[in-house]
C-alpha cells in the first residue's frame, strides 16, 4: 500500500539559481495571495537523506513577481510584509506541519 500512496504523490517543485549559479530545489507547500502581491511557502529538497537531516526545516517564504510575462521568485525585504505573510501560511500551514513559534 505504501508504493500506492509514493505513486500518487507528485510534489509541486520549483528550481532556483542563486547569484553565483548554484541550483536549490525546492517543494511549494502552500500560495497566498494578497493585496500586496503573490506569495510561495516552500521548504529545501534533497537528494542526500542526510542533508535533509541536517537542514533547519524552516519555510522558505518568496514573492512571486511578473515581467513581460515572466514569473520570477524574490526575497521579500520590507519587514512588516514578511512578518505578515509568514503568520498567514503559518496559520493555514499549522494543522499539517510541526510548526514551531518564533
Amino acid at each position: 500500500m505504501s508504493e500506492e500512496i509514493k505513486k500518487d504523490y507528485d510534489p509541486d517543485l520549483i528550481t532556483l539559481t542563486d547569484d553565483e549559479g548554484k541550483e536549490y530545489t525546492f517543494e511549494v507547500l502552500d500560495a497566498i495571495e494578497t493585496d500586496t502581491g503573490r506569495y510561495l511557502a516552500m521548504l529545501p529538497t534533497f537528494d542526500d537523506p542526510q542533508k535533509m537531516l541536517e537542514d533547519s526545516g524552516e519555510l522558505v517564504i518568496v514573492k512571486v513577481e511578473e515581467e513581460d510575462g515572466e514569473e520570477y521568485y524574490c526575497e521579500i525585504e520590507d519587514d512588516d510584509e514578511y512578518e505578515t505573510v509568514a503568520d498567514a501560511f503559518i496559520n493555514r500551514l499549522q494543522d499539517f506541519f510541526e510548526i514551531e513559534d518564533k
